[in-house]
C-alpha cells in the first residue's frame, strides 16, 4: 500500500493565504517574507497539515499574482528555518522545524497530595457531584450481595446499567436496545476496542486537526498511519471552529482512510459543536469511502451553554448505513473516578469486542457499574444541572480573568464541554509549558493536541478551575507568560504555591 500524501492545490493554498493574517502589522516587510510568515503560521497553527506537498513555485507565483523570484525566496526561507523540506525532482512539503515535537509522555493528573503545591491547568475534569454520589453509592452497597454470590465477570456490563444506557440513547434521539451496548472500563478501553476489531496496523485512520491528545497517543502507538484533517475557523479564533467538510472529502477520497474519529459534541480541545447539517454531509462522504466512523461522545452531556432542544441528535441517529460506533462515558460527567465507558454498535460488533476483551480486561467493576446506573437513573436530570452550573460559574469567572489579564491572547466562547482553546500570540505553548513546570503550574500545550506537533501557539486550558480560584490561576498564567516571551523562566528561582 502506497502512502497516500495530501497535496495542497495552487488555489487552496492562495485561499488559506487570503485569510492569513500574521499577528504583526506588514509595514515594509518584503513579500517573500510576508508569504514565508503566512505559510509558517498555517503550518504551526495545523491549518497546512506537516508533509502537504506544496504548489510548485511557479504555479503559487500564477495563482497569488507574484513574481516566481518572490515564491521561490519565501520556499527558501520556509527551508531554511525548518518549515519546508524539498527534494529535487520530488516537489516540497511542509515540516516542522527539529524541536518542536510535543512530548510523548500523557498528561497525568497530579496526585491528591501535591495539589496544594501544584496549579494542575493540564488535566480537565469536574470533581464528583456530591451529594448525589454519596446517596448513589450508600444505596447500591445494599444490592451488591445479590451480584456477589456470582463470580462477578460481566464481560457486556451489568444489565441494569446497558438498560440506563441505552435508554439515555433513546432520550437524546436514537433508539437503542441494551443490546447494542457494552460497558468497557472507561472510554479510552472502549476506543481501543473497536480500533483493535476494526483497523490493523499500518491503516490510516483519519483525526480531527487539533484532537484530543490521549487518543492521538493511543493510535500513534497502535502503529496507524494517522491523517489529519484540520478544522475550519471561518470567523477567526474567536468564533466557534466548524468541520471543514471540503477538506474531509479530499481526505477521505484521496486517502481511503478504515476509520475517522470525530468528537463532534463539545470537542476537546476547541469546545466546537457540530450541527446536524455538517455531520450529515461528512457521514455521506465516509459512507462513499467505506470508512467506519468512530464518534467519541465522552463531552456530549456537558452542554451548560446551549439549551437541551438545541442540540443536535447523535450522529448514528443521522447514519442510513450502520457505520458509526459510539463511545461514551461517565467519567466527563458523573466522576473521573468512576472508570465506566462504554460503545454502541450493532449487536454482532458488541458481541464480538465482549469476546475480544477477556483477553486483556475481562469485565469492569460492578460497584462502579451499580453507582453509574443509579446517577443515570434515579436523579440523572438533577446530577446534569449541578455540573452544568458548576462549568457554567467557573467558565464565566475565567473567562473574564483571561481577558482582564491576558487580553492579547484569543479564544472562541464554548457552548460547553470542560475546555477553552486559547492562542497564546507570540508566546509558544511549549515555552509556557517548560516554564510552567519550573513554576508550580502544569499547562497543556497546544502541540499536544497536533499530529505532528503543530498548534505551537495555541495551549488548552480546563473549565474546570472553580470560580473562586480563577482570578488567582489566571494571575498565575499571566505571570508563566511574561516569563516564557523573554526565556526568564531559565533562570526564575520559582513562584510560591497556589492551592485550587
Amino acid at each position: 500500500m502506497s502512502e497516500w500524501q495530501s497535496v495542497v492545490t495552487p488555489p487552496a493554498l492562495a485561499r488559506l493565504l487570503r485569510g492569513t493574517q500574521l499577528p504583526e502589522p506588514a509595514g515594509h516587510r518584503p513579500a517573500y517574507r510576508t508569504l514565508a510568515g503566512q505559510v509558517r503560521l498555517l503550518v504551526s497553527e495545523g491549518r497546512l497539515p506537516v508533509g502537504a506537498r506544496l504548489p510548485a513555485e511557479r504555479e503559487l507565483a500564477q495563482a497569488l499574482a507574484l513574481s516566481r523570484t518572490t515564491v521561490a525566496t519565501a520556499y527558501e526561507t520556509l527551508r531554511t528555518e525548518g518549515y519546508l523540506r524539498s527534494r529535487r525532482g520530488s516537489g516540497s512539503w511542509t515540516a516542522l522545524p527539529e524541536g518542536s515535537r510535543p512530548p510523548s509522555d500523557a498528561l497525568h493528573p497530579v496526585p491528591p497530595e501535591e495539589q496544594e503545591s501544584i496549579l494542575d491547568l493540564g488535566v480537565a475534569a469536574l470533581p464528583a457531584p456530591q451529594p448525589y454520589l454519596g446517596e448513589a453509592a450508600a444505596r447500591v452497597i445494599e444490592q451488591l450481595p445479590a451480584y456477589a454470590s456470582g463470580h462477578g465477570h460481566y464481560p457486556t456490563g451489568v444489565p441494569v446499567l446497558r438498560e440506563a444506557i441505552a435508554r439515555r440513547f433513546t432520550e437524546r434521539g436514537l433508539p437503542t436496545t441494551p443490546d447494542q451496548i457494552l460497558v468497557t472500563t472507561g472510554a479510552m478501553g472502549a476506543l481501543h476496542l473497536a480500533r483493535q476489531a476494526l483497523a490493523g496496523r499500518g491503516d490510516r485512520l483519519a483525526v480531527e486537526a487539533p484532537g484530543y491528545a490521549h487518543t492521538l497517543q493511543s493510535l500513534r502507538r497502535s502503529g496507524a498511519r494517522l491523517v489529519p484533517v484540520p478544522h475550519a475557523w471561518p470567523g477567526g479564533p474567536t468564533a466557534q471552529p466548524r468541520w471543514d467538510v471540503q477538506e474531509w472529502r479530499r481526505v477521505l477520497r484521496g486517502a481511503a482512510p478504515r476509520l475517522a474519529f470525530l468528537i463532534p459534541d463539545f470537542h476537546n480541545p476547541t469546545g466546537a459543536l457540530i450541527d446536524e447539517d455538517q455531520r450529515r454531509e461528512l457521514l455521506t462522504a465516509a459512507r462513499a469511502a467505506g470508512t467506519t466512523v468512530v464518534v467519541d461522545e465522552t463531552p456530549a452531556e456537558l452542554g451548560w451553554g446551549v439549551r437541551s432542544e438545541e442540540l443536535p441528535r447523535p450522529m448514528a441517529a443521522l447514519d442510513r448505513a450502520a457505520q458509526v460506533v459510539t463511545v461514551g462515558s461517565a467519567s466527563k460527567l458523573l466522576w473521573g473516578g468512576l472508570r465506566i465507558g462504554w460503545l454502541r454498535a450493532n449487536p454482532a460488533l458488541v458481541r464480538q469486542l465482549a469476546s475480544d476483551r477477556v483477553y486483556t480486561d475481562v469485565g469492569t467493576p460492578v460497584l462502579d457499574q451499580l453507582i453509574a446506573a443509579a446517577m443515570l437513573t434515579e436523579r440523572f436530570a438533577e446530577v446534569r444541572a449541578h455540573q452544568h452550573e458548576r462549568l457554567r460559574t467557573s467558565t464565566q469567572a475565567l473567562t473574564a480573568a483571561l481577558q482582564r489579564q491576558l487580553p492579547e491572547w484569543q479564544f472562541a466562547q464554548p457552548p460547553g464541554g470542560l475546555c477553552l482553546w486559547a492562542t497564546t500570540g507570540q508566546v509558544s505553548g511549549a515555552a509556557l509549558a517548560q516554564a510552567g513546570e519550573r513554576m508550580g503550574v502544569r499547562i497543556a500545550a497546544g502541540s499536544r493536541f497536533g499530529v505532528d506537533g503543530a498548534f505551537e501557539h495555541h495551549i488548552r486550558i480546563p473549565l474546570t478551575v472553580p470560580s473562586p480560584a480563577a482570578e488567582a490561576a489566571v494571575a498565575r498564567l499571566a505571570t508563566i507568560a511574561g516569563l516564557a516571551a523573554t526565556g526568564r523562566w531559565r533562570t526564575s528561582e520559582g513562584a510560591p504555591p497556589l492551592a485550587v
